[in-house]
């Protein structure tokens, strides 16, 4: 496997083997519901495979040696999907927050939620908030998990809040900048995602991240999200490490 000659400051200069690992590693976890149609079962059991596989992914990336992931698990667009999956979907999310975060802070892995969780009830938002408190301290591995987001959500969020500032006077339009919109998005405080990628075959972010993702690497697999393991997270890597990344400058 070959090292990145020139990695970027944002890139870890360490990981598995001889690669180097993304500081930041964002994943669009997709294809739940084909991998249990391939199988011939309900789309429920693909939903319950898929969430089964989001703790062991984590463990393995945070033993890579990745210092950020960020998970697509509900976004603003999946309200739309039929009640009964939507449920099932919160449910989901509720064993997740109820089972699984113990095990992540005793890896020391922190464990937060972006998004807009007015909409969520008032007991997954209380477990969010655990989640949160419980794992504050832990320094590993940041793991986000991007619920009810959607990229032009975040966008906008920032956005109002920026012009808030500016209506009180706070804030001078002409200090409006980059870094500035960078700051109030919801990951405006950790370093952009180095790599993406995305499982089930489709080649798009679907609202994921707009704004972070503008130089992101990305990396599309036919893998259904419910199969997506060790061994495809390190092929991932793998490409991420013998990609020069030039940000839209020459070398």
């Amino acid at each position: 496997m070959s090292e990145l000659t020139s990695p970027s400051e944002s890139e870890a200069e360490r990981g598995a083997g001889t690669f180097a690992v993304p500081r930041h590693l964002a994943i669009i976890m997709d294809g739940n519901n084909r991998w249990a149609k391939a199988r011939h079962l309900p789309g429920a059991a693909g939903h319950r495979a898929g969430a089964k596989n989001v703790r062991p992914v984590a463990e393995a990336c945070a033993d890579l040696g990745v210092e950020y992931l960020t998970l697509f698990a509900f976004s603003t667009e999946n309200w739309k999907r039929p009640k009964r999956e939507v449920t099932l979907l919160l449910d989901l999310m509720t064993r997740l927050l109820e089972d699984d975060v113990d095990e992540l802070a005793e890896r020391d892995v922190r464990f937060r939620v972006i998004g807009d969780r007015s909409r969520f009830s008032a007991k997954i938002q209380m477990l969010m908030t655990r989640a949160e408190q419980l794992t504050v301290n832990n320094h590993k591995m940041t793991l986000s998990i991007a619920a009810n987001y959607g990229g032009q959500w975040d966008i906008m969020n920032a956005t109002k809040k920026i012009a808030v500032s500016v209506h009180k006077g706070d804030l001078d339009p002409d200090d409006i900048n980059e870094s500035l919109i960078q700051s109030q998005l919801s990951l405006g405080d950790i370093p952009p995602p180095d790599l993406c990628i995305r499982t089930g075959g489709d080649n798009r972010i679907s609202n994921f991240l707009l704004w972070d993702l503008a130089y992101t690497e990305l990396f599309f697999s036919d893998i259904f999200w419910p199969e997506f393991g060790q061994q495809t997270l390190e092929k991932a890597v793998h490409k991420f490490s013998q990609r020069e990344r030039r940000f839209g400058t020459r070398t």
